[in-house]
């Protein structure tokens, strides 16, 4: 898309339709290329990489906030949609890796790579929404997501730890100032699993028992046993090949999770009250990203601090704010930041010294 019909398109607040066009779009490629193989395998992957990074950078600026009060009733029935189609990519991507579609060695790793960024960045992101919602099914949904990523514990980690604690030495997915990435990684993966579980004991022992009912239940044995019953479903499936294909996936997708957790508050740390507790977060203590195409891929992922301040809030409906100097934002979009930190020395070159300039503010 030429700079201009490109910045006419960026001055309108995008619909929940240009979400759907930005995810499903590359996925309707994913899903001809996990059939057919050749072109159409590396075009998603070319689309969901190169094109998306072009876009963002010949943009140049964000999309505008939504107006206060804006209402997207299909935002849900797209996040719906989003992770029913996750779980049917799943099943396909675990078929076509395993040989069933006759891939060949080259198709074969663009599959991989397109199906396992769709699941990192948009399914993530979509679960990520859905364990927000106050509808229980909704909840559900998101948090299946992450049990068929062997990520369930995710589901309370964040929502219980991370919110809580982000950008404080409490919380194992905020990153110091000069960890590298390969060090944080298994940190917060082993924090996050033992913090997630310490506070679902905590909420389940002050839980009242109503009179006849069940005691609330800590949900990490359905967490494990539900990733075990995915792991067993794709070895009877598919077999071994299946087995290890979901093993990779799921691992590349936890994999850009953390990223996206190292990248989002690397660095940024909130004061210390005088009474002890972390001062209330804000936009100081996340890296956001304006880069428009990105953001639709990502259901607007990037724009991290307005999520933790209205963590209920929809994704189309968050906001960027102001991005005068003082404000933690990333030089480049967040799927690029990510790719950076996985070369620690780059990482460090570029982002320490932008720490330590926000530091004198």
């Amino acid at each position: 898309m030429p700079a201009r019909p490109l910045a006419r398109f960026i001055r309108r607040t995008p619909a929940v339709s240009a979400f759907a066009l930005a995810t499903l779009l590359p996925l309707l490629l994913l899903v001809l290329g996990a059939l057919a193989g050749g072109w159409l395998a590396w075009a998603a992957l070319v689309l969901i990489t190169l094109i998306t990074f072009a876009l963002d950078e010949l943009a140049a600026r964000a999309f505008p906030d939504a107006p206060d009060g804006a209402a997207f009733p299909a935002a849900d029935r797209l996040s719906v949609g989003l992770a029913l189609a996750h779980f049917a990519a799943l099943v396909l991507v675990l078929w076509a890796l395993s040989g069933g579609t006759g891939l060949g060695a080259a198709s074969t790793v663009a599959v991989f790579l397109g199906f396992g960024l769709f699941f990192g960045q948009v399914s993530n992101a979509n679960a990520h929404e859905l364990i927000h919602r106050t509808s229980r099914p909704l909840f559900w949904l998101g948090m299946w997501v992450y049990i068929s990523l062997g990520f369930g514990h995710h589901t309370s980690a964040h929502r219980l730890v991370h919110h809580r604690f982000a950008a404080t030495d409490d919380d194992p997915s905020s990153a110091e100032l000069g960890e590298g990435f390969w060090d944080f990684a298994p940190r917060a993966w082993r924090g996050g699993f033992v913090a997630g579980y310490e506070m679902e004991q905590g909420l389940r022992s002050r839980a009242r028992t109503p009179a006849g009912g069940r005691a609330r239940r800590n949900p990490y044995p359905l967490y494990l046993g539900g990733a075990a019953a995915v792991a067993l479903a794709a070895t009877i499936g598919f077999g071994w090949r299946g087995l290890l294909a979901w093993l990779a996936l799921a691992a590349y997708a936890q994999l850009q999770l953390l990223l996206s957790d190292y990248v989002q508050h690397y660095g940024l740390r909130r004061k210390t009250l005088p009474g002890g507790e972390p001062e209330p977060i804000g936009p100081a203590h996340s890296w956001d990203a304006p880069h428009p195409a990105s953001s639709l891929w990502m259901l607007n992922a990037p724009r991290h601090s307005d999520h933790h301040a209205h963590p209920g809030r929809p994704y189309p409906a968050l906001r960027l704010g102001d991005v005068g100097p003082g404000r933690p934002i990333l030089p480049r979009s967040l799927p690029a930041m990510a790719a950076l930190a996985l070369v620690p020395p780059l990482w460090r070159r570029v982002m320490d010294r932008r720490v330590l300039a926000l530091q004198k503010v």
